[in-house]
């Protein structure tokens, strides 16, 4: 079994793969909030969704920026539902869209964000793992990440991506 890894290791390493490329994750964005932020509830509804639904647009502002400066944008987010991705296609509209839903095992998800020191977020979305798997079934790559080190999902998502394209 690889080191635990996170979801923001392994995008900004496949980016690095890229001879330009620009990691733009939503994470970080919606910590640009400093007062009012509202981090998703088990419903992820409300003001909560509004603010979601803000970092998702803000990421294909500025995925778009990149692009047309020459950079490959690597967007890192948790895609949930089929209204999350709906986003992402409306605000990336005419690009090149490339799905890839890193799905460890439920269990491997909730023992390295317990090994993580500092960023956690397993408890706010561990209930949304099924809405996901529901709603996005069938759509992009999935790579089940559980036994694979960060190089080896980077390796797997580059093998895949002509699967992981949706628009």
């Amino acid at each position: 079994m690889g080191p635990p890894q996170r979801r923001d290791a392994t995008s900004r390493a496949l980016a690095e793969r890229w001879p330009a490329a620009a990691h733009i994750e939503g994470d970080e964005l919606r910590r640009w909030i400093v007062s009012g932020v509202a981090w998703p509830d088990p419903e992820l509804e409300g003001e909560a969704a509004r603010q979601y639904e803000l970092a998702i647009r803000n990421q294909c502002l500025l995925a778009r920026s990149y692009a047309e400066a020459g950079f490959t944008p690597v967007l890192d987010h948790i895609v949930v539902t089929a209204d999350h991705l709906g986003a992402y296609l409306n605000y990336l509209a005419g690009g090149r869209i490339h799905l890839v839903v890193l799905a460890p095992t439920p269990e491997v998800a909730a023992r390295r964000d317990a090994e993580r020191s500092g960023k956690t977020a397993g408890d706010r979305f561990e209930h949304l793992d099924g809405v996901m798997r529901e709603e996005l079934a069938g759509r992009g790559l999935w790579i089940d990440s559980s036994e694979l080190s960060v190089e080896q999902t980077v390796d797997a998502i580059l093998e895949g991506r002509e699967q992981a394209r949706i628009g």
